[in-house]
């Protein structure tokens, strides 16, 4: 959970995924724009119940930290469920996802019914906010240290544990043209890195004529706007790395070597009863290509631990998995039935199992983690300056996604968040590397 930042008196509390954080800062834009003064917006999350729970704590926290505020609610868990929302003391409003990023939606002169939520699958356009220019996007100085820029939304996929597509609507794609403009002002405004994300990134273009794949909105970037340093994916789907993606993946050092995998699951029974559109044997071999290609290339994952029906040779093939491709960047998720979706109506592996499943699996990506951080030291790399706030170190990202805590005591890089430094990497420690600025 973040807090995007606290401007004229409008604060957005995040609740959820990177592509929340960024409509975050596109609502905090808004807001300012229509100096909508005194409001706390909570940008809600329904992946599981305890993302709804965590939801309406946040929604009880805003008010007794803010009794004057208006409070307003949005967010997935807010349009699947607004009465739950509404029917709260603390909440004025409830906003739908396609209402949250309509700039009317704010300031004196916006609609003020209690409910203000659209039928998500009846929404074709994307957000409102895609118009490549200066002002269509969160300014720096109100931020990240890297851009994170929405070109997809929502999902046309139904994985049996899943309740985002109801709170996201059906697949639909920003036009490129409109992206790689969004990327050149984002650029003018400082950033050396872009990330591009979405509900489903790898559907981009499904939508659009010619349904181009991923890949060829990915070359258009590069091709287009050479004076960005830095373009990285977020999560996608192991199924759909089309060709061009592949390629420029491996042969364009501007691309980030690092894959967020949304794996779910290293059993091919578990992910048929998932529905999800990948065997393991594409995942594994998918990995094992870019590494072939690009040795530097590290990967992320996504699993659930103890999906329904889990045996424990089932959970056995998840977790030889994480070693078998090596993902150092693990999330584990012991599952969570969320009502409303098939599988919260399958009989649950007994919930002790499923916690030490996931601790199993915790303990697996911990290994690969250190055994990774130790490939790296003595080597140089640039990192993008993250948190410079600390006194005589700053923290850095990599290009594979490491983390560098950077020891110059006697370089004043204070403020410099955003920037790109040249670092040799001197050491590890359980969750990162260690190194000093060269250059």
């Amino acid at each position: 959970m973040t807090d995007a930042p606290d401007i004229k008196a409008t604060k957005v509390i995040t609740l959820g995924c990177r592509l929340n954080a960024y409509e975050s800062d596109v609502i905090t834009q808004n807001a300012r724009d229509a100096d909508d003064l005194g409001a706390v917006v909570i940008n809600t999350c329904a992946v599981t119940n305890d993302a709804v729970a965590e939801s309406r704590r946040q929604v009880r926290k805003a008010k007794r930290d803010n009794p004057e505020a208006r409070i307003i609610v949005t967010g997935c868990a807010a349009q699947i469920n607004p009465a739950m929302f509404a029917d709260m003391t603390e909440v004025d409003q409830v906003l739908g996802n396609h209402e949250k990023m309509n700039p009317l939606s704010f300031g004196p002169d916006a609609p003020t019914e209690r409910i203000r939520v659209n039928d998500i699958m009846s929404v074709r356009e994307t957000a409102p906010q895609f118009m490549g220019s200066d002002n269509a996007l969160p300014t720096k100085s109100q931020s990240r240290s890297r851009a994170f820029l929405q070109v997809q939304n929502g999902c046309d996929h139904r994985c049996t544990f899943c309740i985002i597509p109801y709170g996201r609507g059906n697949s639909r794609s920003v036009p490129a043209g409109e992206i790689v403009g969004s990327v050149k002002s984002l650029v003018r405004q400082g950033y050396n890195e872009v990330v591009l994300t979405g509900v489903d990134l790898s559907s981009w273009g499904g939508d659009l004529p010619g349904t181009p794949p991923l890949g060829d909105l990915v070359r258009r970037i590069l091709k287009l706007v050479p004076e960005l340093p830095r373009l990285r994916l977020s999560s996608i789907d192991p199924a759909e790395v089309d060709e061009v993606l592949f390629d420029l993946l491996v042969t364009d050092t501007r691309m980030s070597p690092y894959l967020h995998l949304s794996l779910q699951s290293g059993d091919d029974m578990i992910l048929k009863r998932m529905k999800r559109r990948h065997s393991r044997a594409d995942a594994v071999e998918l990995c094992r290509r870019l590494k072939d290609a690009r040795p530097e290339f590290t990967f992320g994952a996504d699993i659930i631990a103890g999906f329904p029906t889990e045996t424990e040779a089932m959970f056995e093939n998840s977790l030889s998995a994480v070693s078998e491709i090596g993902i150092p960047w693990l999330h584990v998720f012991p599952f969570s039935p969320r009502e409303g979706t098939p599988a919260a109506k399958i009989p649950p592996v007994n919930g002790n199992i499923v916690k030490a499943r996931a601790k199993a699996l915790r303990e697996a990506g911990a290994a690969e983690k250190a055994a990774h951080l130790q490939t790296r030291i003595g080597h140089e790399d640039e990192a993008l300056l993250e948190d410079t706030e600390h006194s005589g170190f700053s923290m850095g990202r990599l290009p594979d996604f490491s983390m560098v805590k950077v020891d110059n005591p006697a370089l004043d890089i204070k403020g410099a968040a955003g920037s790109l430094a040249r670092v040799r990497i001197t050491g590890a420690d359980a969750n990162n590397l260690i190194g000093r600025v060269i250059g």
